[in-house]
Formats: structure tokens, sequence, C-alpha cells
């Protein structure tokens, strides 16, 4: 079984089999590329902190024509296998893999087809390896989730009420992001060691900030750059937990060089997690550098072109384009992403923004009035005291567009807000914005 470094001792977590591929009209001078294709894809998956990995070495003798599957998961305890083909058609190799939810009778639960050039093998063997962990890491992640959410609450490990917690957060809906962190409050009393459950906790406090549920910001923050900062000391080499406490770092603390280290570590001991290019993207263009940003975030999307976090990641794009000023790209950015949550407010922003420098009026004022029934309070003032953006210009720019967009410039007077908002709203009374309760 290979683990990669050293693990801290294990509550949960998934193990892989990998079957040795299936060779199709491969002549005998290529019949290496399929075991060195398993192989890449091995070592790949080893790199993730929460897989336990078993090679195709060790499954080899199970690679019969009509293998067993309940045979290999009673002997080797496997919860899902990876198997495969690998084809040539001229100059192109086909690569044909799945994964098998042994515990689901078998259930396919992703499946991609990858065709590349033949003229470089060892190229196309980790360009495949790493997009292949990229993409089923995410997926087994919220299997996973909804596993042990089926499971009930009687008996919840740490790790089942971590799992329990990230489809929560991800709906963006007030009810269910709170029951997500107290999911993880419980995670980390039940085991105060464990350092997944940190990094997950200090990542819903982004959110709790950045949607604007937080009373009191500045403690939130505080907390988030704590719980990060255990993550790390209890495990520093997960990069999922280090990318995270770089996305703390960067856009809570707004300590941008702290935050390049700590995503740099996180690729360097892993470099396929598409959260850890995609969190990285956005923390280059908080520090002005918007060429580099893009070229993380095309990264994070090669890897993972459906990644369930799109809806979060996605929104970095648009960020992007606002800075480099093309505005036809952030808006069309902008409708795509943010379809895929409209609870999450960060999307509309520089959305809206483009929008306005744009004057793109029509759709500025329906954009703004989705951001405001989230973010009821979101003036240009409150915009500049949070972003943790860098460069003066940037702000400014960015302000500027959200200006032309009609959001207003401060918070009113008490007694001239609801009026105003109501404007603003098509004629709503915004709900009150309910106080959390019981958050770190």
């Amino acid at each position: 079984m290979t683990r990669g470094q050293d693990r801290p001792a294990a509550r949960g977590g998934v193990h892989i089999g990998v079957m040795p591929f299936r060779l199709v009209g491969i002549a005998d001078e290529d019949a290496h590329l399929a075991s060195g294709l398993a192989d890449e894809i091995t070592t790949a998956l080893a790199r993730f902190r929460w897989l336990f990995i078993v090679s195709s070495n060790s499954l080899g003798r199970f690679a019969a024509e009509h293998r067993d599957e309940a045979a290999i998961r009673r002997e080797l305890g496997l919860d899902f296998l990876l198997d495969g083909t690998v084809q040539r058609f001229s100059d192109t190799i086909r690569v044909n893999l799945r994964l098998l939810d042994l515990r689901a009778n078998n259930q396919i639960v992703w499946a991609q087809r990858f065709d590349r050039r033949a003229d470089d093998l060892l190229s196309l063997q980790d360009e495949i390896a790493a997009q292949v962990v990229a993409q089923i890491d995410p997926e087994i992640l919220l299997i996973e989730a909804k596993r042990s959410t089926s499971r009930g609450h009687v008996d919840a490990t740490a790790y089942d009420l971590m799992l329990r917690a990230i489809p929560l957060m991800n709906r963006m809906e007030y009810d269910a992001f709170m029951r997500a962190g107290q999911y993880l409050a419980d995670a980390i009393a039940l085991e105060p060691d464990y350092a997944a459950a940190y990094a997950w906790y200090a990542y819903w406090h982004i959110f709790l900030v950045g949607q604007d549920w937080a009373p009191d910001p500045q403690a939130v923050m505080q907390t988030a750059g704590e719980l990060a900062e255990r993550a790390i000391m209890l495990d520093p080499f997960d990069a999922r937990g280090l990318s995270i406490s770089g996305h703390v770092r960067a856009f809570l603390n707004r300590r941008l060089d702290e935050a390049k280290v700590l995503h740099e570590r996180a690729l360097t001991l892993n470099p396929n997690p598409a959260m850890a290019w995609a969190l990285s993207a956005v923390t280059y263009a908080y520090a002005g550098d918007p060429e580099e940003a893009e070229r993380r975030a095309h990264r994070y999307k090669k890897l993972s072109p459906l990644d369930p976090h799109a809806f979060f990641f996605d929104a970095f794009f648009v960020l992007i384009y606002l800075m480099k000023r093309n505005y036809q790209a952030a808006v069309e950015t902008g409708r795509s992403v943010s379809q895929l949550n409209p609870a999450f407010s960060a999307s509309y922003k520089p959305y809206l923004a483009a929008l306005g420098h744009l004057q793109r009026d029509q759709e500025a004022a329906t954009i703004r009035q989705r951001l405001l029934a989230i973010e009821p309070d979101f003036t240009i003032e409150r915009f500049l005291d949070a972003t943790p953006m860098e460069r003066e210009a940037d702000r400014l720019h960015y302000a500027e567009g959200l200006r032309r967009a009609g959001v207003r410039e401060r918070d009113l007077p008490v007694a001239d807000a609801p009026a105003v908002l109501r404007t603003a709203m098509g004629g709503q009374d915004p709900d009150p914005k309910p106080t959390p309760e019981g958050f770190c």
C-alpha cells in the first residue's frame, strides 16, 4: 500500500486500487505504456493525504478477463477501483479510464477518455495522471460525504462530521452553512489533533466573512488564521491544508507574501489538486499580477474542467479579466459562473464592476439586485475596506466599475436605508440578516 510521506494516524480515508491497464492494438515496443501510466497515477494519488493506494503491481493477479471485484474488496479492503484500457490509433494514444465504487455494486462513478499524440509518451503519462487524480479527488470527497450523511448521526466520527460539512458549505445557504460550521467545530472537539478538520473549518470561516454573515468580521478573521496555523502545525505535508491556509492569509489577513509561500509549498508537495492552483491564482491577482493569476487559473481548469467547486474557483477568472480590462470576457464569464451557485455573492461583484465599465445599465441593475439580496449592506466603502487587492490602481479601478454600476458609495443613515434598499432591490423589503450562532 502506497502512502507517500509519513502520515499521522488515520481517522478515516478512502482505499483505492489501480488495476493494470489493458492494452488494445499496442505494439510490443510500446507495451510499457500501460504499466508506466498505472504507476504514474498511483504515485500521483499517493500525494493526497486522505487517499490510501494499492498499486497495480499488487493487483496484477486479479487482472483476469473475468475478475472478481468482490474478492478484491474482501482481500484488500478496497473502496474504489480504477481500471482502463490503452489503445493506439495511428499516431494517437487513447486512454479510457473509469472509477468503480466497490461498495455500491461496482457502480461506475467517474469515467474519462484521453486522446493524446504518441510522440512524447513520458509527457503523455504525466499529463493524463495529473488530470485523473485532480478530477477523482473532489468526486470521491463528495461521494464519501453522501455516504457519511446517509449513515445518520449515531457514533459519527470526526472524519464523518468533516465530510458532512463540505457539501453543506458549497450550497451557500445560511442554515445549511451554519450547520456545516457546527459539524466542523464538533469534529475538532472530538479529535483536537485532526489537521484536516482544522483546515476545512478555516475554509468555512472564509465564506462566513465573504458572504457577510459574520457579526464580528475581525474576530472571525483572527479565528480563521489560528485554525489555519493549527492545521499546518498538525500536518505540514497536507497540500490541501496548506492551500486553504494560503487563502486565509491572502483573502482574510492580506499577507500576500506569506500566502504565496504556502501555495508554493502546497504545489511542491502535490502539484495536482485543482484547489491549490485556483487559490494560488487569486492570490497573484490580489498581488497585482493578473498574467500569472490567469496562468494558474487555466492550469486549474485544465486539470479539472468540471470541478464541483467551480462556482468558487471560476469566479477568479471574472476578477482576472476585470483587472486586465477585458470587460467583455469578464461579463461573459460572470454570467456563466453566477448560474453555478446563485447564492454565492462573490461571483457577482467583479461581474457587476465589468458591467459598470461597459455601461450596461439594465443588466447591471439586475445583477446589483441579486447581490444586494445576499449582501444588503454592500457599498463601495465596504468593498474598499475589505478587498485584499494590494495595488491602489486595481482597487480604484474595481471600485469605479461598481460605482458606474449603481452601487451606493457608503452606508446610509438608518432612517434612509429601507427606502433606498427597496429601490435597489426592485421594491422589495430586504430580509433582516440572521445572526450566526455558535461560530468560533
